[in-house]
């Protein structure tokens, strides 16, 4: 089993110096009403990762376009749902992780899913499963029709994700009823304290 969650929900209070925040959408992009989209409105240093193609998509074209997102936010928060935790899963494997300071990882689909859109996503097949050079947290769901919980706790062992259970939760967009997503901030900002924690140990001197 993948560690339990220590990510408490409370509410969002920002931070004196807020990280930039980099949306990662999955395939079709996110709809206006999505959280993602609600986020990328409402965080402060938030910006979408945008794609030349969201209906067709290459592993090569979409980490390149991630790749240059970070280089222009360094120390970002990657969010990213469906079919962009892939993404974040190959980007790090390539660079390392370079410039990432943590990433959210939500409903993460399962590229080896049959049927059509399990064949749009096969470029990114396997996903990487080795640790995420950054903290992470993985959320999902009980019945998320594009990955079982089985698969997605899986995905968050091989990572060393924190991981989070949100139960009968759909695919976590706005058909299941996840707007603005409340709870999603609250664990996003559990996140953010946690990187600023393992920086803040980073920076510290050793004592002798």
């Amino acid at each position: 089993m993948p560690p339990p969650s220590t990510f408490e929900p409370a509410a969002f209070r920002g931070y004196r110096e807020d990280p930039p925040i980099l949306i990662v959408p999955g395939l079709y992009n996110s709809g206006p009403d999505h959280w993602q989209s609600h986020w990328e409105r409402t965080l402060p240093n938030a910006e979408r990762v945008e794609q030349q193609d969201w209906e067709r998509p290459l592993l090569g074209d979409w980490t390149i376009s991630l790749a240059e997102a970070v280089r222009r936010r360094p120390g970002a928060i990657l969010v990213a749902h469906s079919l962009g935790c892939a993404l974040v899963a190959h980007f790090a494997q390539v660079t390392g992780g370079r410039g990432v300071g943590g990433a959210m990882l939500v409903a993460p689909a399962d590229v080896n899913r049959e049927g059509p859109a399990g064949r749009l996503l096969v470029g990114f097949s396997p996903i990487p499963r080795q640790r995420l050079p950054f903290p992470s947290l993985v959320v999902a769901s009980r019945n998320d029709p594009y990955v079982e919980i089985e698969r997605a706790e899986a995905f968050a062992r091989g990572w060393g994700s924190e991981f989070v259970d949100l139960g009968r939760a759909g695919h976590i967009n706005v058909e299941s009823g996840h707007g603005a997503w409340s709870r999603g901030r609250s664990l996003l900002n559990g996140l953010i304290r946690k990187v600023a924690v393992q920086e803040s140990e980073t920076r510290a001197p050793r004592r002798p």
